[in-house]
């Protein structure tokens, strides 16, 4: 096969996909877990990724995270210049905003409230209720394989 002026034999072009594949995959799998392999060392409220990268990361347009802002949704750091600077707290934050809007169906209103309670009552009410929930889908598809199995 000729790619580039070079002729590559099929093995080695086959070789070439699958990396090409796997690097993809590994990209896709850092953007869903971005927070997964952080380091020890590191400071979770220390700012450091400009708009452009902290959007990247949770997979979102630079003016959603401006409008999340404006919501009074993440309050992002400021350098002398009025940069935009993200933690890795505030995209976590970003990150629960978009599952709660994407998966659960909340408004930026009711995110807001949600946020308030938390902070009001000192829990984390939004990580017991996305267990609750992840428990709840566990037990249903469980239910409905077993409810498949037993089956004829």
């Amino acid at each position: 096969m000729l790619l580039g002026g070079i002729t590559i034999g099929l093995p080695r072009l086959d070789n070439m996909i699958v990396r090409v594949l796997a690097s993809e995959h590994a990209r896709a799998q850092a953007r869903l877990t971005p927070m997964a392999y952080s380091r020890p060392d590191r400071d979770p409220t220390r700012p450091v990724y400009v708009i452009s990268v902290a959007a990247g990361i949770v997979s979102v347009h630079p003016r959603t995270l401006r409008i999340y802002e404006d919501e009074g949704l993440v309050c992002p750091a400021r350098t002398p210049t009025n940069i935009r600077l993200y933690s890795e707290n505030d995209i976590r934050r970003v990150l629960w905003i978009r599952h709660l809007t994407q998966n659960l169906g909340v408004n930026l209103a009711g995110i807001r409230i949600l946020f308030e309670l938390e902070e009001r009552l000192g829990t984390r009410i939004l990580e017991r209720l996305y267990d609750e929930g992840a428990a709840a889908e566990a037990a249903q598809a469980a239910a409905a394989s077993e409810a498949g199995a037993s089956r004829p």
